[in-house]
C-alpha cells in the first residue's frame, strides 16, 4: 500500500508540473507554437480528426460546457479558422469545420510542438518515445472515462 500511495504522490505532482511546464514552453516559444492558445488548438485538432461537428459532439469531446464551447468557436470563426454549414439533421444548429487557414495553422503549431519534444526527448530511444506516446494516450484515455462517468452535481 505505501508504494502505492508513494507512486500515485508523484504522479499527481508529476502531472502538475508537466501541465505547467507545456504552458510554460508554449508561452516562452515563438510562433508558430503560440499561435493557437490551448483551447483553439484543441477545438481544431478535434475537427482535423473527426471532421465537422455541431458544439455538442466538440463540448462532449472536450468535457466542456455547451456555452464555453459556443463562445469558443465564435472566437475561432471570427478569426477566420473554422467554418459554420446548416446542421443537415437538425436545421436549428450549426455544423462547425475546420476551414483552410484553421487546418493551416493547426498543422503549424502541431509541427513546432512535435520540434520542441524531438529536442526534448533527443536522448529517448525510439521504444522509449513509442512506451511514453503509449503510456500517455492511456492516462488521458482513462481520466476521460473517469470525467464522463461522474455525477456532475
Amino acid at each position: 500500500m505505501a508504494d502505492d500511495d508513494s507512486a500515485l504522490r508523484v504522479i499527481e505532482t508529476q502531472v502538475a508540473m508537466l501541465m505547467r511546464l507545456g504552458e510554460a514552453t508554449r508561452r516562452s516559444s515563438p510562433r508558430p507554437h503560440r499561435a493557437l492558445d490551448r483551447a483553439a488548438y484543441l477545438i481544431l485538432r478535434f475537427l482535423q480528426e473527426a471532421g465537422p461537428q455541431n458544439v455538442s459532439a466538440v463540448a462532449a469531446r472536450l468535457n466542456l460546457d455547451g456555452s464555453t464551447v459556443t463562445r469558443q468557436i465564435s472566437a475561432l470563426h471570427r478569426d477566420g479558422l473554422v467554418e459554420r454549414n446548416p446542421d443537415p439533421q437538425d436545421g436549428r444548429g450549426s455544423v462547425v469545420a475546420a476551414s483552410d487557414l484553421g487546418l493551416a495553422q493547426v498543422d503549424a503549431v502541431s509541427k513546432a510542438r512535435r520540434d520542441v519534444y524531438d529536442e526534448v526527448l533527443r536522448g529517448w530511444s525510439a521504444e522509449e518515445r513509442v512506451r511514453l506516446a503509449g503510456v500517455l494516450e492511456r492516462l488521458t484515455r482513462d481520466m476521460d472515462t473517469y470525467l464522463k462517468g461522474r455525477d456532475p452535481g
